[in-house]
């Protein structure tokens, strides 16, 4: 097993009306190349705050996350950055795509390398999601399930051994919810490895990995056979 994304220690406090919270209290997590992990718990638990964390889009305030085997904590801004953007790829809950452009100008919003290079990659991710044919609509000409696929896509273009979503099937019908679920499916069988933040049992239950987020503890509830 080859773990591809390495929480150790992770703590995080909040501050609510002149008190403090502590959200995350020493978690240790692991998320290993081919297999779906999801990581589940109630409203408010912290799960969104571990997955930015992991996601290196909010610093922990205590513990060490590793990307591969880069320690981030020993990185500034523009290193985090640098890594986030070729090694992760994060799909919203609320797929953060712009309006104004189209479902391929949105994949390309992140892409590092040339341009030609990145629409043909594009255009590809959106052949694999099922978009081929509306690559040149907006996102408000699109269904939820669909705007969720370009945000998968997006995620997807520079081609990251690791992938996070957040609650990515929150918003969708239950035939979209299974096409998604068959994606990830997907790219863990291509030996990435897959996060996911979720509250809805059909995505536990596809999962490899379950981890369940309690008093701002991990506690593992199923391991990979």
């Amino acid at each position: 097993m080859t773990v591809l994304l390495r929480a150790d220690g992770v703590g995080k406090t909040h501050r609510t009306r002149g008190r403090r919270v502590e959200v995350l209290d020493g978690v240790d997590l692991e998320v290993a190349a081919g297999q779906v992990t999801a990581l589940v718990g109630h409203s408010g638990s912290g799960k969104s705050t571990l997955l930015h964390i992991l996601g290196l889009l909010s610093p922990p305030d205590r513990g060490r996350v590793f990307v591969e085997d880069v320690d981030t904590s020993a990185l500034g801004d523009r290193g985090r950055a640098d890594l986030r953007r070729s090694r992760l790829g994060f799909v919203f809950q609320s797929f953060n795509l712009l309006p104004q452009h189209s479902a391929l100008r949105n994949v390309l919003v992140p892409h590092a390398g040339r341009r030609a290079e990145g629409e043909e990659r594009a255009r590809s991710l959106l052949d694999r999601v099922g978009l081929g044919e509306r690559h040149g609509h907006r996102p408000g000409e699109l269904s939820g399930g669909e705007q969720q696929r370009v945000a998968l896509a997006r995620a997807l273009v520079n081609d990251p051994p690791v992938v996070l979503a957040d609650e990515p099937t929150g918003n969708l019908d239950t035939d979209s919810e299974a096409a998604l679920l068959a994606l990830f499916r997907g790219l863990a069988d291509e030996g990435r490895a897959v996060l996911l933040v979720t509250h809805n049992p059909v995505v536990s239950e596809a999962a490899d990995v379950v981890h369940r987020l309690k008093n701002g503890l991990v506690e593992t509830e199923r391991s990979a056979a």
